[in-house]
This record gives structure tokens, C-alpha cells and sequence, in this order.
């Protein structure tokens, strides 16, 4: 079983302690709606624990392997992308996940990207209350203080 299916069955299971099998402890993932990376195992982790409680009848629909090059160094890996779709709240969001994997199998980087704007919009509105709630980030302040 290579590592992109074993991840999969992972988020299909909502299984954190198999992702964290899965990740490097220096993982990159790189947002849709957030411009710098979130960084290390403990905050990645931290991350899938609010997207599985966030999204609503996520399912992967599809998925391509190959190589390319990472965002981190530019380095060209072994890698997966992964459709899917999902809702949050009233919004349906169709997307892809790119994984790349170190040498060792684990995943060392992965991007995010989602479609339609409005949904790319819902989902960082909940995935903030999301992180702000597990005390991984800070509550946004109001606009002018």
C-alpha cells in the first residue's frame, strides 16, 4: 500500500495517530486561504484534527502520481494529487491535495488548493474558529483595533 493510500484511509477513518505515522516532523502544508506555510508535525496535526471536524461528507474522488517539484526547496519528489469534494456549512468545495514524500515514504509537503472562491472563503472562516477553539492560534481581532 503506498503512502498516498494509506493516507487516504486515514482521513477516511479520521485517524490522527495514523497520520502522524504518515508525516515528517518537519511538514510543510501550504493553505488555500493562508499565505505562509503551517509548519512541524505537532501543528500540521493539530490542523487535520479541525479539517476533519470542519468538513462535511469529504470524499476523495480520484488521484494522479508522479513527480514534481516542492514549494520548500524546489526539489523535484515523488508525488500524489488527490481529488476531492466535501461541504462546509452550505458550500460545496471541490479540490486536490499534493502530497510530496521524502525518502523515506513519509510526506513531507503538502498543498491544498479549492474551488470555488465563496467555499475557499467558508472554509477559512471555519477553519480560523476551528484553530482559535484547540488554542492553535490567536482570536482575530475586530477591523480598526
Amino acid at each position: 500500500m503506498t503512502t498516498a493510500d494509506r493516507f487516504r484511509t486515514a482521513i477516511d477513518n479520521r485517524d490522527l495517530a495514523a497520520l502522524d505515522d504518515l508525516f515528517t516532523e518537519d511538514i510543510r502544508f501550504y493553505s488555500p486561504v493562508k499565505f505562509t506555510p503551517f509548519e512541524g508535525k505537532p501543528m500540521v496535526l493539530g490542523l487535520f484534527g479541525v479539517l476533519l471536524r470542519t468538513f462535511q461528507d469529504f470524499r476523495y474522488i480520484g488521484d494522479y502520481t508522479g513527480t514534481a517539484q516542492t514549494s520548500t526547496d524546489g526539489t523535484s519528489t515523488q508525488s500524489a494529487v488527490l481529488l476531492f469534494r466535501t461541504r462546509v456549512g452550505d458550500k460545496e468545495i471541490h479540490g486536490i491535495d499534493l502530497l510530496h514524500f521524502a525518502d523515506d515514504g513519509r510526506i513531507k509537503e503538502f498543498t491544498v488548493m479549492v474551488r470555488p472562491q465563496s467555499a475557499v472563503h467558508a472554509l477559512g472562516e471555519a477553519v480560523l474558529a476551528g484553530l482559535v477553539e484547540d488554542g492553535l492560534a490567536p482570536a482575530p481581532t475586530p477591523s480598526g483595533q
